[in-house]
């Protein structure tokens, strides 16, 4: 796996929306508190506000003060949808090309069976 340069608060907000994209947290669940995913993910609590402000900045949470954040209506649906757009503005056109330069059947990119070289 490669190493992940990018700040901190970027990759817990990658991984809040992907168990936000997975259905761990659905449509108006709680979020866990800046101070629980801090400890669990052993980041520094402000890191942790930071990435839970971009979600609260584009919408994508709601803030019920006293309460606690939630994962706002249609979240997983817009997540999905900017997920989409990434990966086939960003990803696939390298994908494709490795595809190509290694001469793969795109059939066999779907067998859960490909046999590795040893």
């Amino acid at each position: 796996m490669a190493h992940d340069d990018r700040p901190v608060y970027l990759r817990l907000r990658d991984s809040i929306a992907e168990a936000i994209l997975e259905g761990r947290y659905r449509d108006g669940d709680p979020l866990p508190s800046v101070r629980a995913l801090a400890a669990e993910y052993g980041a520094n609590p402000l890191t942790v506000a930071k990435a839970y402000q971009s979600f609260q900045d584009n919408g994508l949470v709601v803030v019920r003060r006293g309460i606690g954040m939630f994962v706002a209506k249609g979240a997983s649906e817009r997540l999905r949808a900017e997920e989409r757009t990434a990966f086939l503005r960003d990803t696939w056109p390298r994908i494709h090309a490795q595809i190509r330069r290694l001469d793969l059947d795109p059939a066999d990119l779907f067998h859960e069976d490909v046999e590795t070289p040893a």
